[in-house]
């Protein structure tokens, strides 16, 4: 295979340091070089490897919410100057996923996150928005019939609206043919086998790994 017409590297590193100008100009005169899906593909999967240098960053706490939102509207434009190229056909989907905040809670930053980053990854992602409810989450997927339902919360409460939701699911007898992944500040080892999640994440990057990681 010939050379990339991109240092993945220096690209990986303009992504972390939110480096919108350097990157777009990059992902500009990759595309003109018309490269093959494959291709494009790599540098869609080092765009998120910058990502995940981000939210180390923002764990860390040299970076803030203000980055963490820039950074996911920085994937986006990303994915939309390669969009001629990643072959964005629908049929080519890995996967859907249904999205929502949960009832009680209005923070969509990670979820927004979390949700570039999964299209990026070739996930078809419904996004119901913030606030949402058992009803609102049981409608969306019987409507689309997901493989994997995302629960996005930052608040405590959140995590007894996730256990409410998949409650609800079990009731109406969807839970068995889906994966649950929540995700948010308060979430973890104990939040997730209490709600009964199949997994949780605090990282958006790591979040679509696992969702790749089941439908693959």
């Amino acid at each position: 295979m010939a050379e990339l017409a991109i240092d993945l590297n220096v690209l990986k590193q303009a992504v972390g340091d939110l480096d919108e100008e350097q990157v777009l100009e990059m992902l500009e005169k990759f595309v003109e070089t018309n490269p093959s899906e494959e291709e494009a593909q790599k540098v869609v999967n080092v765009c998120q490897q910058g990502m995940a240098i981000v939210g180390d960053l923002f764990d860390q706490g040299e970076y803030f919410v203000g980055d963490l939102i820039f950074a996911g509207e920085l994937l986006t434009s990303a994915i939309e100057t390669l969009k001629s190229v990643i072959g964005s056909d629908s049929t080519e989907k890995v996967g859907t996923i249904v999205l929502g905040t949960v009832e009680g809670d209005l923070h969509d930053i990670g979820k927004n996150i979390f949700r570039s980053m999964a299209e990026a990854a070739g996930f078809e992602v419904y996004d119901i928005g913030i606030d949402q409810s058992a009803s609102a989450f049981i409608q969306k997927v019987k409507e689309v019939k997901p493989q994997i339902i995302g629960m996005s919360g930052v608040l405590t409460l959140a995590i007894d609206s996730m256990k409410n939701i998949i409650d609800e699911m079990k009731k109406e007898g969807l839970r068995e043919d889906v994966k649950i992944i929540i995700g948010g500040n308060p979430v973890t080892k104990e939040s997730c086998e209490y709600v009964e999640a199949d997994a949780f994440t605090t990282n958006a990057a790591e979040g679509v790994k696992i969702c790749q990681g089941w439908v693959n």
